[in-house]
């Protein structure tokens, strides 16, 4: 813990400049102007030192920033990650309930371009779980995941969980990054009949490599109606 006082009792000066400013611009708009040095030099009557140990500290706490040739103002909030959601996760974000169908559930060999994606050699076994999943009981996609059989031994007999993330947590497999591909198509006649649309409409397909540290856990692929589903992105720059 900081020390804040002196031995006689007093607090540190330059944590009463910080904290002064801490309390005005906390709350302000991000770009709003911070005091200067030079006001709060008069203010407190300090060393400009003193002062510049106090902003410092609220540069480091992410609350102000500095602009080269302009002064100090607030921060922009910091932004992390988009973390990587599971289905079930990212609809109950949104406030609509999932639910899942298995199609299919089985274990197979890799072909050449499941291999490729996994880090596989084409036949090698892996396990391919097929889901129609809804939200608010209405179809919203067709989801297929291809897993490293070798990564998760008896996935299958130990009965299928409601939640891949979640099976995949408990065994210290969940991605932690991804690789993601979208882009627009039409969809097949048995995806039309699947998703309650016409042969022909428009869809989205998803593309994951889900990875934890180097190594690759699975594959998705995913075909989306476009009327039910909008893929939110964060993006952004240090820059």
């Amino acid at each position: 813990m900081e020390n804040v006082l002196t031995r006689d009792g007093r607090a540190l000066k330059h944590v009463v400049v910080r904290e002064y400013v801490r309390s005005l611009v906390s709350g302000q708009a991000p770009g709003s102007p911070a005091p200067s040095e030079r006001e709060l030099v008069q203010r407190f009557g300090v060393a400009r030192m003193t002062v510049r140990q106090a902003l410092d500290a609220l540069v480091a706490d992410g609350l102000l920033e500095r602009v080269p040739g302009r002064g100090t103002f607030v921060a922009r909030p910091r932004r992390e990650a988009t973390r990587i959601m599971s289905y079930t996760e990212e609809l109950a974000r949104r406030g609509l309930l999932p639910a899942s169908e298995t199609l299919l559930a089985r274990r197979e060999q890799a072909g050449p371009g499941v291999a490729r994606a996994l880090g596989l050699t084409p036949g090698d076994p892996i396990i391919h779980w097929r889901r129609l999943r809804r939200g608010d009981g209405a179809p919203v996609c067709i989801e297929d995941n291809y897993l490293n059989e070798r990564l998760l031994p008896g996935f299958l007999q130990a009965g299928l969980p409601p939640s891949l993330y979640r099976a995949l947590e408990r065994r210290r497999l969940r991605p932690t990054w991804a690789e993601d591909s979208i882009s627009a198509d039409t969809a097949s006649d048995e995806e039309a009949a699947l998703l309650d649309i016409e042969s022909g409409t428009v869809v989205l397909r998803h593309s994951r490599r889900g990875m934890v540290g180097e190594s690759i856990v699975n594959v998705s692929r995913s075909v989306y109606r476009a009327d039910r589903f909008t893929m939110w992105i964060q993006l952004g720059s240090d820059g």
